[in-house]
C-alpha cells in the first residue's frame, strides 16, 4: 500500500485529496471486497477519524446525516418514521460486522445498482454534499448516481453528508427486499415507499425500486396515481404498466429480466399494503 493518511479534521482531508489524489476510505466494506490485493493501491485518505463526518443531527432545513455515518448508527438514531424503510434498510446491509463498519457515503459512492440504502434515500429526497478544497456543492441523490460504480464527484471531491429536506421528513414508510436468502444476499429487487395520509387519503407518495436497473429509480406515474386516492386502495393502484415502463432489469446468475420486472411490482403492492395495514 502506498501512504495512508488519517486526519482529524475536514479541512485537512480536503487538502491532502486535492494533493494526492488519495481513495477516500471509510468501513472499506466495499474496498476491500473490489480488490484481489493484500492491500489498497496508492495513497488512501482514511476519513473515519474526522469527528464531523460521522452523526445524525437536525437541521433548520431537515435532518443531515454525516458521510461516515454507519448502518448501525442509522438503526440506534431516533429518527421519523418516514425513515423507518432507511432503518430497515439498514438491518439488512450485510452483517453485524459490516453494519458496523459500513457507511451512507460508501454505500452511495459505490454506486452499485443493488445498494440497499439507496430506494430509500431516494424516497427521502435526499440531497448529497459534496466538498472540495473549491468550496461546497449539493446535487439531488438521482443526479449523483449516475451509472453502474459511476458517480458525479469530481476530482479533488468527497461526499461529506446526506440531507433529507424537512418536507421529506413526513408519513411512514416501508423497505422491502427479495433476495435468495433473508440476510448476506445481493437484492433480485427492492422497493422503499414513503406515503402522507390525512384523513384516509394519500396526499404525498414517493417510491423507488432497486436492482432493476443501472440505478434506483423513482415511480412517478405511480406516485402520481396514488395522490388523493384511499390508503386502503393503495397496493390495488399499483398495476404493472405503472411500475415496469420505468425499470430496465438485466438477467444474471440472480435472475432473468422478467423476473426482476415481475417481482418490483410485486414489492410495491406488499409495500404499499404493508402501511395501509399499519406493518413496520
Amino acid at each position: 500500500m502506498g501512504a495512508y493518511y488519517r486526519p482529524e479534521k475536514l479541512d485537512d482531508a480536503l487538502t491532502i485529496l486535492n494533493e494526492t489524489g488519495a481513495r477516500v476510505a471509510a468501513g472499506c466494506t466495499d474496498l476491500f471486497p473490489a480488490t484481489s490485493a493484500r492491500s489498497l493501491d496508492g495513497p488512501v485518505l482514511d476519513v473515519t477519524g474526522i469527528g464531523a463526518l460521522r452523526g445524525i443531527r437536525v437541521t433548520d432545513d431537515g435532518i443531515r446525516i454525516g458521510a461516515a455515518t454507519t448502518w448501525t448508527d442509522v438503526i440506534r438514531a431516533e429518527l421519523p418514521m418516514a425513515f423507518d424503510m432507511l432503518k430497515q434498510a439498514a438491518r439488512e446491509v450485510g452483517s453485524v460486522q459490516i453494519q458496523n463498519a459500513g457507511t451512507i457515503a460508501g454505500n452511495l459512492c459505490n454506486a452499485s445498482p443493488a445498494a440497499d440504502g439507496v430506494p430509500c434515500l431516494l424516497a427521502l429526497d435526499a440531497q448529497v454534499e459534496l466538498a472540495s478544497g473549491a468550496g461546497v456543492r449539493r446535487l439531488a441523490l438521482s443526479d449523483f448516481i449516475t451509472g453502474v460504480r459511476k458517480t458525479a464527484l469530481l476530482p479533488g471531491e468527497m461526499v461529506v453528508a446526506v440531507h433529507v429536506p424537512g418536507d421529506a421528513c413526513a408519513g411512514r414508510s416501508r423497505f422491502r427486499k427479495l433476495g435468495a436468502r433473508r440476510y448476506l444476499v445481493i437484492s433480485i429487487a427492492m422497493v422503499a415507499a414513503r406515503l402522507v395520509v390525512d384523513s384516509g387519503l394519500v396526499r404525498q407518495a414517493a417510491v423507488a425500486v432497486g436492482a432493476c436497473s443501472a440505478v434506483a429509480v423513482r415511480l412517478p406515474a405511480l406516485e402520481q396515481a396514488l395522490v388523493g386516492q384511499p390508503l386502503q386502495s393503495a397496493a390495488d393502484l399499483a398495476e404493472d404498466d405503472l411500475v415496469a415502463p420505468a425499470l430496465a432489469p438485466i438477467a444474471d446468475i440472480r435472475s432473468d429480466a422478467a423476473y426482476r420486472r415481475h417481482a418490483a411490482g410485486e414489492l410495491v403492492r406488499r409495500s404499499l399494503s404493508d402501511l395501509a395495514e399499519g406493518s413496520t
